[in-house]
């Protein structure tokens, strides 16, 4: 009960701005597969090309929506880009030592899971996935605290 009492409230403003955040990374999601299947697929676009386009269109579309929707900013759209950038650089820094920690130092890479019958994850997969709650988390803190603030 003690731990209760202690812990700081999240308001509902914030609980909403998360859930916006969390449905435009599916739409960034989305948006970046799309354009790297379009890329690879219909324009043959070698396959790092392909990807890096993808991942490309996939940030600024998640600046657009994050800047206009999610936090509704009106401030300086070329600083925000570059805090946004930095924060997604930073991030992904992170979402990437958790991944490596999990699946290097700690060897859990080559390890196989079955939470449920039929479904089966290898060790590296349960780090990528640990990696983005990181990364997730992270990135909406950042950019609540920093980018959009």
């Amino acid at each position: 009960m003690e731990l209760a009492r202690t812990m700081p409230q999240i308001s509902h403003r914030t609980v909403i701005q998360f859930v916006k955040y969390a449905l435009v990374g599916v739409l960034n999601t989305l948006v970046t597969l799309v354009v790297i299947f379009v890329c690879k697929s219909l324009l043959n676009v070698p396959l790092m090309g392909a990807n890096a386009i993808g991942y490309g269109a996939g940030v600024i579309n998640s600046f657009i929506w994050n800047k206009t929707w999610v936090f509704r900013s009106d401030k300086d759209f070329r600083r925000e880009a570059l805090k946004f950038l930095g924060g997604f650089a930073l991030c992904y820094a992170l979402q990437a030592a958790v991944v490596w920690t999990l699946s290097v130092p700690m060897d859990w890479a080559d390890q196989i899971y079955n939470p449920l019958p039929g479904i089966v994850f290898s060790g590296y997969a349960v780090a990528t996935i640990l990696g983005n709650v990181v990364y997730t988390i992270a990135n909406f803190i950042y950019n609540r605290a920093v980018t959009f603030k």
